[in-house]
């Protein structure tokens, strides 16, 4: 038996793609049933002189054949049957003689001339296919007589750019295509066709359309859905389609009422019982990837129920988070999160977070391909159509939904919902969410589905161990910090921070750290302290800011915006009473003529909020909640007590003054 003979004996025929010979006309169905029958005889076995006698099929045609059935086709499989049919092109068409001048004026005699053409000028070729990359031809879809057809819309004004670009590669009038009537407009349109027809997701941009559906993934997809909680989870933001306010108390004490920008949510759910793990509103233009860490640090502590002050709104019977449903899911881990390539997402302090501290893999999906995340994106339609839709200011999924007019209040801010009042609303949505029955899951909802997982089949999962929850701004990247003092002048060890003094009494009363590095991590919503680790890796302590730096609570933009405002102006920075009374002055005459400043004032003023210090009972400063003056906040820095805290002034613990200079310094 030859060795060509013995390669066609291993093929499987029930692997082949098949026909429906049934379709096919009287003629070329017995053809076709020849051929075939002519394949499986000769794989099974018999002998050529028996498969002419039987088919009519000789040797030499039997294994051209062969050949053909064996070649890829486009779909990545082999033709198979599909090659014996009569008039099927197993290979593209070739051009091998050059272009005729004697058919000039004519459509005769360039076939495979374009194709040629490319080939010849591979520059031609790219610069097509950045065009349709840069959607510079419409693809529009039309229906005929019953019958759907599509067209090239802006192909007169991309042939004429494709004539240039002739020209400069040196074809002249004489060769193809400016040798033709129509310069090779006709075969441009197909070429371009063929192209974006090829792929289904290039078709469907070029027509327009902003999310391509994801394609169904088989049985031996990697990408399988899971079968138990916290095994894949998704993660994404999404910047909620409603108009907000603040309420701005000036200092006459009057209320102003200030539209802000339009906030983020972002959110991470579990994929097996589509249950909310955690959620974060950002009030900024753009989330960064301390906004991430925060939402991951929501999603694993215990979730603790707050207080609402609008009527009728609460988490109802069975609304909750499933750490607070479940206890024992205070601190789990996922095994996988999905999300997408913003810069965000894919920073390098988030993914270490994931990768190192929780110890998860994460799956960055390919670009604008949002499919490849359906639940998270079916939860955000979900907030749209129940929450979002149903408010005043509704901004509508695109600049033409009429119930972006229906909802406008028409410049009445007072009909806007303010800040605090969809923080309340967005609890209140997302824990009844999670009590609410689910198609996905049977008619369950998310809680059922989890408590079932978890307690009634008894799934494992991982949690976070317990030195890790007592450090969870370990998922920040550490800071390295050089210990400096300087023992001449008498100055303590201490490390500079973002331009500011932090100590502790350990590394203040030691003399043995001078020059070494610190490994530093802090939380960026909360400046005042930070950990310090030694270079072997042992924790050193907290070291706590000196100044007002330690005492007022800041985030990282707060101060340095704080150190840009000082150096643009070159003043003499000292953080007291004056200053802070002048920069929330400053900060709340823009907010009333910009949505941004707005924001900023807002976010700036929740910041400052948090500090520990008596709050006043001259009422709110701000829709939101209390927040301290800048004259309490100076107060409590200079250790001035307010007629309130005189009475016990005798019982409070008198704090412990580190002697080190002042909080600022030049050089990190």
């Amino acid at each position: 038996m030859n060795r060509r003979r013995c390669d066609f004996l291993q093929i499987d025929l029930s692997t082949w793609p098949a026909v429906d010979h049934h379709a096919l006309p009287i003629d070329k169905r017995k053809a076709f049933m020849a051929r075939a029958k002519a394949v499986e005889l000769y794989v099974c076995g018999t002998t050529l002189r028996e498969i002419a006698t039987q088919t009519g099929i000789q040797s030499r045609q039997l294994y051209w054949l062969l050949d053909r059935c064996l070649k890829p086709a486009e779909d990545g499989q082999i033709f198979g049957f599909r090659a014996l049919l009569k008039s099927r092109h197993v290979e593209p068409y070739t051009r091998k003689s050059d272009f005729m001048v004697d058919n000039v004026g004519t459509r005769a005699g360039f076939a495979g001339a374009f194709a040629m053409l490319l080939e010849r000028y591979p520059i031609l070729a790219t610069w097509l296919e950045t065009k349709i990359d840069q959607r510079a031809v419409v693809l529009e879809q039309i229906s005929t007589d019953g019958k759907l057809k599509t067209r090239l819309r802006n192909l007169t004004n991309l042939h004429t750019g494709f004539i240039q670009q002739c020209r400069k590669v040196g074809i002249t009038g004489a060769d193809y295509p400016l040798n033709t009537g129509h310069k090779g407009m006709r075969s441009l349109s197909a070429y371009l066709k063929s192209e974006l027809l090829s792929k289904f997701g290039t078709a469907a941009r070029a027509a327009g359309a902003e999310h391509v559906k994801g394609v169904p993934h088989t049985d031996f997809s990697p990408r399988r859905g899971p079968a138990r909680p916290y095994q894949i989870v998704e993660f994404d933001g999404h910047r909620l389609d409603v108009r907000l306010k603040i309420v701005i108390r000036d200092p006459l004490g009057f209320d102003q009422e200030v539209e802000i920008e339009r906030i983020w949510l972002l959110v991470l759910i579990d994929v097996c019982t589509r249950a909310v793990l955690g959620y974060n509103l950002v009030l900024s233009r753009e989330y960064s990837r301390y906004d991430v860490i925060k939402t991951i640090e929501n999603a694993l502590t215990p979730h603790v129920r707050r207080a609402f002050t609008l009527p009728n709104v609460g988490y109802g019977m069975h609304g909750d988070f499933p750490s607070g449903r479940l206890p024992e899911l205070g601190y789990a881990v996922w095994e996988r999160v999905r999300l997408d390539n913003a810069k965000a997402n894919l920073a390098e302090d988030t993914v270490s977070a994931l990768c190192e501290f929780i110890g998860c893999a994460v799956d960055a999906g390919p670009p604008h391909q949002p499919n490849d995340r359906p639940y998270i994106e079916r939860f955000f339609g979900t907030v749209a159509s129940t929450l979002s839709s149903r408010l005043p200011g509704y901004t509508g999924s695109s600049p033409q939904d009429v119930r972006r007019a229906l909802c406008s209040p028409k410049g009445n801010l007072r009909l806007f919902i303010s800040l605090s009042e969809m923080e309340e609303l967005m609890e209140a949505s997302i824990a009844n969410y999670n009590a609410t029955p689910h198609g996905g899951l049977n008619g369950r909802s998310p809680l059922e589905a989890m408590e079932y997982f978890i307690r009634g089949k008894g799934h494992l999962i991982s949690w976070l161990p317990e030195p890790k929850r007592r450090t969870l701004c370990l998922m920040q990247k550490a800071r390295r910090c050089r210990v400096r003092g300087y023992l001449a002048q008498g100055t303590r060890a201490h490390i500079n921070l973002f331009q500011v003094r932090y100590t502790n009494v350990n590394l203040a009363t030691s003399g043995d750290l001078f020059g070494k590095d610190l490994r530093i991590y802090y939380n960026s919503d909360d400046l005042r302290t930070v950990r310090a680790f030694l270079p072997d890796g042992s924790e050193l302590g907290v070291l706590k800011a000196q100044g007002l730096w330690g005492e007022i609570t800041h985030d990282l933009k707060l101060r340095r915006e704080i150190l840009k405002k000082r150096d643009s102006k070159r003043l003499e920075f000292r953080l007291d009473h004056d200053f802070l009374e002048g920069f929330m002055q400053e900060k709340r005459a823009k907010a009333k003529t910009s949505r941004r400043a707005a924001n900023d004032f807002e976010r700036t003023a929740r910041v400052l909020s948090s500090a520990p210090t008596h709050f006043s009972e001259a009422g709110p400063a701000s829709d939101t909640q209390l927040r301290p003056g800048p004259e309490d906040l100076l107060l409590q820095h200079q250790g001035t007590d307010t007629p309130e805290e005189k009475r016990d002034s005798s019982q409070k613990p008198k704090a412990e003054v580190l002697t080190i200079g002042f909080g600022y310094t030049t050089s990190i």
